[in-house]
């Protein structure tokens, strides 16, 4: 049996490349992160800094997988691989738990965290649409 694929439209791959832009972006902030770089320092004050390094290692496991498998995902739909929808999904759980828990039920201790708490649920949007747009592809057969 074979699968006849597509040939996908122009806005396929510029959504592709934002996508793995966008992921690279978060590989490089969990990096930072994790490497405690200047640019991860001093985006934060001495407070934010004291709750983002008590959070649980689960939840940093969370940001390793969320990232990593988001840019997989899309590198995957970039040469058009089906399995691109699976890494989609999974960036999708992982980035979602980890979102909700800060959001939600991480003791902050009164630490402003404004404008990351609008970056985590604009993160949990765009991790959506990927999965959307992974299973769009799929059943256009963009992808196989």
């Amino acid at each position: 049996m074979t699968t006849s694929v597509n040939k996908p439209p122009i806005w396929f791959w510029i959504v592709s490349v934002i996508a793995l832009i966008w992921n690279g972006m978060g590989v490089h902030g969990y990096l930072s992160q994790a490497y405690e770089t200047a640019a991860y320092t001093d985006t934060y004050t001495t407070d934010q800094l004291e709750v983002m390094n008590n959070l649980p290692a689960w939840y940093t496991a969370l940001f390793a997988i969320a990232v990593f498998s988001g840019a997989l995902g899309c590198l995957l739909l970039l040469i058009r691989k089906k399995t691109a929808k699976l890494f989609l999904i999974l960036s999708f759980i992982a980035a979602t738990i980890q979102m909700i828990y800060f959001l939600f039920i991480a003791d902050l201790n009164g630490v402003d965290f404004s404008a990351n708490k609008i970056m985590a649920y604009i993160i949990i949007v765009f991790a959506a649409f990927l999965v959307w747009f992974a299973k769009h592809s799929a059943n256009k057969r963009w992808i196989n």
